[in-house]
């Protein structure tokens, strides 16, 4: 019995070993193998365990795992429809990839309800893991960063306005991608598991697009939406001062998030630490002191606390922005009643990598795992 028991550890210490290969890995501690022990079989561990790099057929898949194909396909449907494997449908067949902790299995877990697991435990697993330092530097310490910031595009100066390219749009973004598909909050629904989720909307607010947002309604995670829904849940979110956090590629972005300083990880990671997860948009915010009524709201309605009130030269308090914190998204601007603060072109701007396969390469040469 006790072989058996080390025998399961070592599949799933296997499998941990190999989700960390990937660019953005997972770091192995204890609350790691919790999670993998309640997310995969015995079974689906030692496939993963032994799964390559990049996607492959099914026969490759065959040859690395020692299964037989019939077998085999039958166990990779199991893992993609609990999102731990993805899917991808090529003209001349299916391609298998081993889905990473993020974005990848984390998501693909809370973007629904799950009655045949316990998700009030994993959402405190996960929490967990998320807080801990190294799963921090993993995801976010990179150069290049998983995530972009999209600024609020009612604030861009009329006068940079030719200036601002599509990748800086959310809306363009959208409307180049000919629609997608909306889903499940998965941070906000995380959040609600732990009793503690915001006022924010959790149904039918994350935005997918172009290959991700197919594989998303094909596996029930996502309804598919047009160019119009998503400019609706764009404008919606605005509405709310979320953040608007986009796919940090030029080419077919996965997603864009609809985000909250108190669930969403990468916020919280920036507000807690002032680790800079996610590259700012080319804007930035500058506060007129003469129309400033110094209410304090801007300060209140920044998710990553970059903005406090000191003391002015004239008395009262005044907006100090934290320009090494801030991630240029607008929703100060936006909420200031009387309209002091502006967004401000960047003197150095951020141009994405061209695809995801330059940004993972990157990530990886960052990480030395090239």
């Amino acid at each position: 019995m006790g072989h058996t028991i080390e025998a399961k550890a070592e599949v799933y210490r296997a499998l941990a070993e190999r989700l960390n290969k990937n660019p953005v890995g997972a770091p192995l501690n204890e609350v790691l193998m919790e999670i993998l022990h309640r997310l995969y079989t015995v079974t689906e561990a030692e496939v993963g365990s032994k799964f390559p790099l990049l996607p492959m057929p099914l026969d490759r898949i065959a040859e690395a795992t020692g299964y037989k194909e019939d077998e085999l396909k039958g166990i990779l449907e199991n893992m993609a429809a609990k999102g731990l494997v993805l899917d991808l449908p090529r003209r001349d067949g299916t391609l298998y990839m081993l889905a990473p902790m993020v974005v990848g299995f984390f998501e693909y877990t809370f973007m629904r309800v799950r009655e045949n697991i316990n998700m009030r435990e994993l959402a405190e697993l996960f929490e967990r893991y998320f807080a801990s330092e190294e799963a921090r530097e993993e995801f976010f310490g990179s150069e290049t960063k998983m995530f972009q910031t999209l600024v609020y595009e009612s604030l861009i100066p009329a006068a940079v306005e030719t200036e601002v390219l599509s990748y800086e749009k959310a809306s363009e973004i959208i409307r180049q991608s000919g629609g997608g598909a909306l889903g499940m909050c998965s941070c906000r629904h995380k959040a609600a598991h732990l009793g503690r989720a915001c006022d924010a909307p959790v149904e039918g607010v994350c935005t997918s697009l172009y290959g991700a947002a197919r594989w998303l309604v094909h596996r029930g995670l996502a309804k598919p939406a047009s160019v119009d829904d998503l400019l609706r849940v764009l404008d919606r979110t605005e509405k709310l001062g979320l953040v608007h956090l986009g796919d940090n590629v030029l080419k077919n972005p996965a997603y864009i998030c609809h985000c909250c300083g108190c669930c969403c990880q990468v916020l919280r990671a920036i507000k807690e630490t002032g680790r800079k997860a996610v590259h700012p948009s080319n804007f930035i915010p500058a506060v007129d002191a003469k129309n400033c009524v110094r209410c304090g709201t801007c300060a209140e309605s920044c998710h990553i606390s970059a903005i406090t009130m000191s003391a002015g030269e004239s008395g009262g308090e005044m907006p100090v922005i934290n320009g090494e914190k801030c991630i240029g998204c607008g929703v100060c601007a936006s909420a200031c009643p009387s309209g002091a603060i502006a967004m401000e072109r960047r003197l150095v701007l951020h141009a994405p990598p061209a695809d995801k396969r330059e940004q993972f390469m990157r990530i990886a040469a960052e990480k030395g795992r090239v």
